[in-house]
């Protein structure tokens, strides 16, 4: 990488997160006096008091800014720009105005199809999981690879939305994430990579500040699919093509923490008869909440996962299948037996909660 390129990384890095510390005072003004505030009306809000909650614009406007400053032009480019801006568009009215599931869930369709189609970034190539197999690779025709791009890309949008439950989480675990897609991409001198994500990192440091507990701001369905959008595109461009030998392990790795979150959540309310797509309070930060733990701690300790899950992205760059596998499996199998010790302080928690209820029922009667 070039000094040039190095100063304008430096550049994207200052001025997102200038801009969008500079602009989330403004947007929280701005979020008071449309209505886009988020009042708790229920036991999955952990804040007490109305908050705005429309802080993505800032995160926005300070990742466009560094973008359109250093970035490349690229059809790559142009492709995520404009699906991110109709992600955007649809947070707006539904942080102002909750809107269906159902129609959020067609329009990021959409949107990962503009992706594919106009960016033409897509999924094509996986790994051969026949060992025996001469040919190490398989190309996916072209049907294939665009549905699994769009679900990619639609899974990971939501995934990061699903963790956006405590002050600071998803802004902060996002960073996280944003750190390990730039220390590759520079490792292989993937530089349009790089500015993105570190444009990206920018911006959510830059927010981190006002969302940290107690949150002054909250960036709500805005800022949350925006940034799983952004992440989940940049993480199957450029760089991650040329790891084709361990291509699913590092993007899985990178959002893993999103990914288990989201992945369990689903399986969970299909389990018990629910739809996959209603709001439930048994996700991870629930857990560790019920467990004892502090906001801030349950953000910390959610934090360290990230952290460590990247690392072991960043390592398995430069390593072999096995070991990829291996690490793999272990980190997996790390998330799994933490989330079914917390299963246990969940239950209690309801248990506790409707022994409570009834009590105050009997009260009540008597």
């Amino acid at each position: 990488m070039t000094t040039q390129q190095t100063l304008y990384m430096i550049f994207a890095f200052v001025i997102s997160f200038a801009f969008t510390f500079a602009t989330t005072p403004l947007v929280r003004r701005l979020a008071f006096k449309i209505g886009a505030v988020d009042v708790p009306r229920d036991s999955r809000r952990m804040h007490k008091k109305p908050t705005p909650r429309i802080g993505g614009l800032a995160i926005i406007f300070g990742f466009l800014v560094a973008t359109l400053c250093f970035a490349e032009p690229s059809k790559n480019l142009m492709g995520t720009l404009l699906g991110a801006a109709v992600i955007m568009a649809v947070g707006i009215v539904d942080d102002c105005h909750a809107l269906d599931a159902k129609l959020k869930f067609v329009v990021q369709i959409a949107a990962a199809l503009i992706v594919v189609f106009v960016g033409d970034i897509r999924i094509s190539v996986f790994t051969n999981p026949n060992i025996l197999s001469s040919n190490p690779y398989l190309v996916l025709p072209q049907w294939a690879s665009v549905a699994v791009t769009v679900i990619w890309i639609v899974f990971i949008t939501n995934a990061v939305n699903f963790i956006d439950g405590l002050d600071g989480l998803a802004a902060g675990v996002s960073a996280i994430m944003s750190v390990s897609l730039v220390f590759i991409s520079i490792r292989v001198g993937e530089y349009p990579i790089a500015v993105l994500g570190i444009a990206l990192m920018g911006s959510c440091f830059g927010f981190l500040p006002f969302n940290f507990n107690p949150a002054k701001i909250f960036m709500g369905d805005t800022g949350s699919t925006f940034l799983g959008f952004m992440l989940a595109t940049l993480s199957i461009q450029g760089v991650f093509k040329s790891y084709a030998v361990i291509s699913f392990a590092v993007p899985l790795l990178i959002l893993g923490l999103p990914l288990f979150d989201a992945s369990f959540a689903m399986i969970r309310r299909v389990a018990t008869g629910k739809s996959p797509m209603v709001a439930d309070r048994g996700h991870l930060h629930h857990r560790l909440i019920d467990m004892g733990f502090s906001q801030k701690q349950t953000v910390f300790i959610l934090y360290a996962i990230s952290g460590v899950l990247g690392i072991a992205a960043v390592l398995l760059a430069e390593s072999g299948i096995l070991r990829a596998l291996l690490l793999l499996i272990c980190v997996l199998v790390f998330l799994l037996i933490g989330s079914m010790l917390g299963s246990n302080s969940y239950v209690h928690h309801i248990e506790h909660k409707n022994d409570t209820n009834q009590d105050n029922e009997d009260n009540k009667e008597e």
